[in-house]
């Protein structure tokens, strides 16, 4: 039996050696984590933009951009009551400075409206050098993060030159790197040995069977001294009073001091262009052929403007399908988001003004399997969603329509 068994053994320890040695680095942030219908019908992210993507150690860099959140809002996914715009950094490499939304400076959570787009920014400062992913990402309360476009930020210069130095109320100047950190490390180690101390106080005398058989005995009564109860009393009514005077200490020296903040911002949305309403966009019909790794779409499009549209772009969950033949779609791709010329319309002629069509567009790429999003059609909320970008023939003006549909799967 022995002989069977070590050399399975030890083909399982090799196997699991390579498979470790062999395994890439995780560079990801979890983008790919939640389900494909809440990244595609909760933030949808679009214009996202880096300052720049080189930078040394205390010089700033700022992201900024849009989002739309989506009107067919997931019925399983609580609504964004309560969502915090953060970024995703693998460790403190850089710090936030300025964040705002709708150009307004905002430290707390907010509460969205679904169907309004919002404008946003978040400065950082350069803290550790190095080459760095970098995400804006939103965080939906009982539901997780919405990641939005990433970029490869690299920052120069030395660590040890890193500056994060405030200016109290008061005029002092302190360095928010080393501030109270002795004082932290102190209290640390005061209450760990004084709570060390009171355990060894116990542990110190025979335990467990030495005084089960006193109290078997009924001699429980000789289990806790006279010393132990002075003991326990002091530290009773010790350590209150030793939190409170230190409290006092402290409220003295600081006298002005801002708690950290637990408030609800209520910012509404980017007022409705002017043009709002001018270009409808109603999703018909969506499948998903999983052969071909490619979405189908039918799409009533009804153009109110004084211009022919056509269709440039469409987006969901950070990959972006281009149509090729219309120059004003082909873009910057928002950081590291996947941009593919992979949006093929069945009719090419753009849709006059006053027209009402129906047109079928195909999205078709591999992303939808390398980002996980052909995944929906496993979900048990199998729907898409998405922002449609058509574009004006003439000025080149960009109409941008938020659509949603169930999607059928489709196996040949």
């Amino acid at each position: 039996m022995k002989t069977l068994i070590k050399p399975w053994l030890i083909a399982m320890l090799w196997i699991g050696a390579l498979f470790v040695l062999e395994m890439p680095a995780a560079l990801a942030h979890g983008e790919k984590a939640l389900e494909p219908f809440i990244r595609m019908r909760t933030i949808q992210w679009y214009d996202v933009q880096w300052s720049t993507q080189k930078f040394n150690v205390n010089e700033e860099v700022s992201v900024s951009g849009k989002f739309h959140v989506a009107e067919d809002w997931p019925v399983s996914v609580p609504k964004p009551e309560a969502t915090f715009l953060n970024i995703s950094t693998p460790g403190p490499v850089l710090i936030r400075t300025e964040r705002y939304l709708n150009g307004k400076p905002w430290t707390n959570s907010v509460a969205l409206q679904p169907g309004g787009d919002y404008e946003f920014k978040v400065v950082l400062k350069g803290r550790l050098p190095g080459r760095y992913h970098i995400h804006p990402f939103f965080n939906l309360k009982d539901a997780g993060q919405v990641m939005g476009p990433g970029a490869w930020l690299e920052i120069g210069g030395e660590a040890a030159d890193f500056n994060n130095t405030v200016k109290t109320i008061h005029g002092e100047i302190i360095d928010m790197e080393s501030f109270g950190f002795g004082n932290g490390v102190f209290w640390h180690l005061f209450w760990g040995v004084l709570a060390t101390a009171w355990l060894l106080w116990w542990v110190r005398r025979p335990l467990f069977i030495s005084r089960y058989r006193m109290l078997e005995a009924g001699l429980e009564h000789e289990l806790i001294t006279t010393n132990d109860k002075l003991i326990a009393k002091a530290v009773l009514v010790g350590v209150p009073v030793l939190v409170l005077a230190f409290n006092a200490m402290e409220i003295n020296r600081y006298p002005d001091t801002i708690p950290l903040q637990a408030g609800l911002d209520q910012i509404l949305p980017l007022p409705a262009q002017v043009n709002a309403g001018t270009v409808n966009v109603d999703a018909l019909k969506a499948e998903y052929n999983v052969a071909q790794r490619a979405m189908v779409l039918q799409i009533k499009i009804d153009n109110r403007s004084q211009s022919a549209v056509r269709i440039g772009e469409f987006s969901t969950g950070n990959v972006h399908f281009i149509n090729p033949e219309l120059p004003a779609a082909r873009h910057k791709p928002d950081g590291d988001a996947i941009t593919t010329a992979g949006l093929n319309i069945d009719d090419k002629q753009s849709v006059q003004p006053g027209e009402q069509r129906v047109l079928t567009f195909v999205a078709h790429d591999a992303a939808w399997e390398s980002e996980k999003l052909d995944g929906l059609i496993r979900d048990a909320d199998s729907r898409i969603g998405g922002l449609l970008f058509l574009y004006d023939d003439l000025l080149g003006k960009r109409y941008i329509s938020s659509i949603s549909a169930a999607v059928i799967p489709k196996f040949s």
